[in-house]
């Protein structure tokens, strides 16, 4: 197939745009700078600027693209450019799918926050509503929001609301380790409320495999079963050879990160019925499993 990649450079798009070619597909990378690779094709979605012919032509398109959500601190400036970032990228794509004659997939990146900040013990599978409370739900309803154009015109439409993807080359897990190699991991809270998390590598061959098959509408990148944050503390800690034997109050967290607080003390128990349902495989679903992926 011939796909387009926005975000092709980042911790999640590197290794999609990998998977993707190795399996024979003709992947072009969107970028914003200068690139004269034969495989890049530059864009600027905060204009509304992408070339509408390679859209045209494409079997699937893949947007990842957005400022990261996890720098400190998180300033009203910032998250302008969080949301705006998404909201702009997904409307460039989303409009030049809906003027190809004969639009191509789209799968659109989303976040696992659509569902709120804290359902606690809820089991939260695709058909789950969403409280709408807090910034990143706000954000992730508006990033999907955004693809109306294309729904609207007809293409398949899979929004990929991903959960905290582990793996040691970045992301959430590369601030974790810090202070769990030091020996001083803690549980955050009451340990209690779920996280939902994924193995990157995981991650992409779910993603490959939603670009590859028949699936649309929302699709939970989570890892079936997500475990506490206590059960995902103590892993961690085994997997470091590191005791854990800390605890963060609710309080000391929310002094500390302010508005980041919310993402850490929220539980979210994703189910990826959606993948499951679908034929997809995980590789990886304990959280011993993920870690030691992630750490190799």
């Amino acid at each position: 197939m011939r796909i387009v990649v926005g975000g092709a450079s980042g911790f999640l798009g590197a290794p999609l745009v990998s998977s993707l070619r190795e399996a024979g597909h003709d992947v072009t990378r969107l970028v914003r700078g200068e690139d004269t690779s034969a495989d890049a094709s530059r864009w600027d979605p905060a204009n509304g600027e992408v070339d509408t012919a390679l859209i045209g032509d494409a079997d699937v398109v893949v947007n990842l693209s957005g400022a990261p959500i996890s720098q400190w601190p998180r300033t009203k400036g910032r998250e302008v450019e969080i949301l705006n970032s998404r909201v702009s990228a997904t409307d460039t794509l989303a409009r030049a799918i809906a003027a190809a004659s004969t639009p191509p997939a789209f799968l659109s990146g989303s976040g696992m926050s659509w569902y709120g900040v804290d359902r606690g013990e809820t089991v939260l599978p695709e058909g789950s509503g969403s409280t709408g409370e807090g910034f990143l739900a706000e954000v992730s309803q508006a990033w999907e929001a955004a693809a109306a154009p294309a729904r609207d015109a007809g293409a398949r439409v899979a929004f990929l609301r991903t959960s905290i993807v582990l793996d040691d080359a970045g992301g959430a897990l590369k601030l974790m380790k810090v202070p769990f190699s030091l020996g001083l991991g803690a549980r955050l809270g009451s340990g209690e409320q779920f996280f939902s998390c994924i193995s990157r590598r995981d991650w992409v061959e779910a993603v490959h495999f939603v670009a590859e098959n028949d699936v649309s509408g929302p699709v939970n990148l989570a890892a079936p079963s997500p475990p506490t944050n206590a059960e995902f503390t103590k892993a961690l800690g085994r997997a470091l050879n590191r005791p854990a034997p800390f605890v963060a109050p609710a309080f000391a967290v929310k002094a500390a990160l302010g508005g980041l607080a919310e993402d850490l003390l929220g539980s979210l128990r994703l189910e990826p019925e959606t993948l499951l349902r679908a034929g997809y495989t995980f590789e990886h679903t304990s959280i011993d499993d993920i870690l030691h992926a992630a750490l190799a």
